[in-house]
């Protein structure tokens, strides 16, 4: 018999990506509220009949055994034996408004995920992200997992921030007091296909913009320093985290820095184009971040990143390129 698994945020950027790995093999209950535009990120997967896509809000109480969509899967009476816990806000330039939404689903989402793995005694995966670990740190290039970390928690960003700390915190409360099968991976920063445009993500917006010859916009400096993880390697160190004996905190991340400016204009002589690069007013959510220490993912799930950044950058480039004729009659966005 098939594991049913859930994938919470399971129409997003990476969650999509998981949901069409793990569809090959398992029975899938994408769950999501598209409070970002992606409904397009599952459409491929609408016919398979391992997968099936379940509209809900996690911060609102829900009860999985009367989904008409969990019905097909028997999770009345098999349950399900895996959650992959993928849901926050991520929108770059829609932060501010989606603040109270990212604090209430990093922590009352979060302890009714828990309460569904309590139910089915399933195993459940927690997509946490290097925010955990503060600003980066001239003394500290590498974060390790041991790092505590330092966190504003009055700052702007702390529904994100301080909300993904607070994430973990029950995520290992719940393994202490029920002895929950509980995991932790901290995700650095992802590119790749199906990354959110005109959101001020940037990297799939370079490739965009190069394509039709606009200005490539950086949301900080010259100095923008960044670790750059193609989505595909994420996505299989996740699987192997959640199919291992460990719990985490561990570290899914390139070790490699990159200066944004330089990867803008990697893409603009990647794509042929003409297109020139700006600099703009920094997001509160788009900020340079430390770079991972990634030896215990190395060691313990014998992971590391494969996909180097040439070859994601084709492949992401190549992906805009097919959808170019749907996309590029929006880039008027970039304008607002």
């Amino acid at each position: 018999m098939k594991n049913t698994i859930l994938v919470t945020g399971g129409a997003g950027f990476i969650g999509s990506h998981l949901c069409e790995k793990l569809v090959e093999n398992h029975q899938v209950l994408c769950l999501d509220n598209f409070i970002s535009p992606n409904e397009k990120n599952i459409n491929h997967l609408l016919k398979d009949p391992n997968f099936e896509f379940i509209k809900q809000d996690i911060n609102k109480p829900f009860d999985l055994d009367e989904a008409p969509e969990a019905k097909k899967f028997k999770v009345h009476v098999q349950g399900i034996q895996e959650i992959y816990h993928f849901a926050c806000p991520t929108s770059a330039k829609n932060f501010e408004k989606l603040r109270i939404k990212t604090l209430l689903t990093n922590s009352v989402g979060t302890i009714n995920i828990l309460e569904l793995a309590q139910k089915y005694k399933a195993r459940v995966l927690l997509a946490s992200s290097s925010v955990v670990y503060g600003p980066r740190r001239q003394d500290i290039p590498y974060f390790k997992e041991d790092y505590l970390g330092y966190v504003n928690l009055n700052s702007p960003r702390a529904c994100y921030d301080e909300g993904k700390r607070f994430a973990e915190s029950a995520m290992t409360t719940y393994r202490d007091f029920y002895g929950l099968d509980t995991k932790i991976v901290r995700i650095f920063r992802t590119y790749g296909p199906r990354m959110p445009l005109f959101d001020g993500q940037m990297i799939a917006d370079f490739v965009l913009q190069a394509l039709t010859g606009k200005d490539l916009v950086i949301y900080g400096d010259e100095t923008f320093l960044t670790s750059l993880n193609y989505v595909d390697d994420i996505v299989e160190g996740i699987i192997k985290m959640m199919n291992s004996d460990e719990t985490g905190p561990i570290n899914l991340g390139d070790s490699q820095e990159y200066k944004l400016g330089d990867v803008a204009k990697k893409i603009i002589d990647m794509c042929g184009s003409k297109s020139k690069i700006k600099f703009a007013k920094p997001l509160t959510f788009m900020n340079p971040l430390g770079l991972p220490d990634i030896s215990l993912a190395k060691e313990k799930l014998e992971w590391y990143p494969l996909v180097s950044l040439e070859q994601g950058l084709k492949k992401t480039i190549d992906y805009i390129e097919r959808n170019r004729l749907i996309l590029e009659p929006l880039t008027s966005k970039y304008e607002e």
